[in-house]
């Protein structure tokens, strides 16, 4: 089991903080580094794709999972995989598509692991039809703080603590996920134009139920009469009949393309409002006003960004905020003045997605909401970002809604109880669990989770 005192940081390339990274390569070595955490804990860690400090412990330990990587036992009649934690979702594609089947639920990008999206529990462009990961989710054995490996079923205090818990309650050793079946590895998408952020939620609310997948991509530098003009993408998974005699041949086929990663130091300020706005521009005019039926590969529609390696490099050394948080339906007058304080600000965020939330999922600190979800990125050093965001936190706590902890990396911990209402049961459960303090991150400590 290799171990080294590195410099961790989250995908957002914010607040490193240096930790001994462990690597286990077995379920023993697993419980052996939990047991040898030292005075300042530890956590378990993925691929990195958290945006935020949840991956982080400065001065502890850091449990990287990726080489617990099997996939146990796949059931190609109902479509259930028993795998380790440690498998990537892009793995997992590689293996099930062959034979009919998908993930049931995928983020922006493949390259995090079945843990992570557990503990995170990650939810995608299909929320508003089939929640969050962790519905899906049948079971998973959980090493806690004792050493001791459980076997959690769904239902369960223990299930419902770990799913978007952060890896706070234990070290996800294995899952049982149900699948969704898949006739084609190509998306049938529909793509159209709205004119503003109020054309944009009318056009998703008359029509959403019709997708399984649905994202509207946002302009946050329009203003104006054109303030949250966006353009709406909506897919289905295309059936085989949909397909031309030549993708007959191997209708399942899963070939991602990959372009060069950027260079390791580009220019700082590279990603500025002239840049942006010139991006923007070109992506809002170059969308058709209505398309409809268009074949896309499966990579293109869901993981767009994976295509271009290390593509976070463009922040520069300063990195960037992912800022998410949720609003509940009937509260769209905070969602419109979120959306115009951005615009006012001219934030050059080039990502910024638009999407609604169906019912909410039983984690108690699962983020999602029935509601809507905006997601945008910002260079985190826009002078004044800090107060801006606190201000959006407040304006967000105060209408029911929450920030996504998988992206946070500066929310004021006063705010959370108001976010997240089972937070105490939460707390009770992890001293309950782990008396001694034995998982820890930077995003516990700063929020006293």
């Amino acid at each position: 089991m290799s171990a080294e005192t590195v410099s961790v940081t989250g995908w957002g390339r914010t607040a490193p903080t240096a930790a001994r990274l462990i690597r286990p390569r077995t379920y023993e070595e697993a419980v052996a580094a939990v047991r040898d955490c030292g005075a300042r804990g530890g956590i378990p860690r993925g691929l990195g794709r958290a945006y935020g400090d949840a991956a982080q412990n400065a001065g502890g330990a850091v449990l990287d999972m990726t080489a617990l990587d099997r996939v146990h036992v796949i059931d190609a009649d109902s479509g259930i995989v028993l795998c380790d934690a440690g498998v990537s979702l892009h793995r997992l594609m590689r293996v099930l598509l062959p034979l009919g089947w998908f993930v049931p639920v995928t983020p922006g990008t493949r390259h995090v692991t079945v843990g992570g999206a557990i503990g995170a529990d990650i939810h995608g462009k299909n929320h508003h039809v089939s929640g969050s990961f962790s519905r899906h989710v049948l079971s998973f054995e959980l090493l806690t703080a004792d050493g001791e490996i459980r076997a959690v079923s769904r239902g369960t205090p223990l299930f419902d603590a770990t799913t978007g818990g952060m890896g706070l309650t234990g070290v996800i050793l294995t899952a049982t996920v149900q699948l969704q079946p898949v006739q084609t590895s190509l998306m049938s998408v529909d793509t159209e134009r709205a004119r503003d952020l109020d054309d944009l939620m009318a056009r998703l609310s008359a029509t959403d139920d019709y997708y399984r997948y649905s994202v509207a991509w946002i302009d946050l530098l329009a203003r104006g009469a054109s303030t949250g003009r966006a353009v709406l993408t909506r897919g289905e998974h295309a059936p085989l009949d949909a397909l031309g005699t030549r993708a007959r041949r191997d209708p399942l086929a899963f070939r991602p393309a990959q372009l060069p990663a950027p260079p390791a130091v580009l220019p700082e300020g590279l990603l500025n409002r002239r840049t942006v706005g010139w991006f923007n521009e070109l992506w809002y005019r170059k969308a058709p006003r209505a398309r409809t039926g268009q074949l896309q590969k499966l990579s293109t529609f869901f993981h767009p960004l994976d295509g271009v390696p290390h593509w976070n490099r463009v922040y520069g050394r300063g990195g960037f905020v992912q800022y998410q948080f949720v609003v509940p339906y009937g509260r769209e007058d905070t969602l419109r003045r979120v959306v115009r304080r951005l615009s006012e600000r001219r934030c050059p965020s080039f990502l910024a997605v638009l999407k609604r939330f169906g019912d909410a999922d039983p984690g108690w600190l699962s983020f999602p909401l029935p509601g809507w979800t905006l997601a945008l990125d910002i260079p985190a050093g826009l002078p004044g970002l800090g107060a801006l965001l606190d201000g959006l936190d407040e304006e967000v706590a105060a209408a029911g809604g929450r920030v996504y902890l998988a992206k946070d990396s500066r929310l004021r911990p006063e705010l959370l109880a108001a976010m997240y209402p089972r937070l105490d049961d939460f707390r009770a459960l992890r001293a309950e669990l782990d008396p001694r303090g034995a998982f820890v991150s930077d995003l516990s400590r700063r929020l006293d989770l």
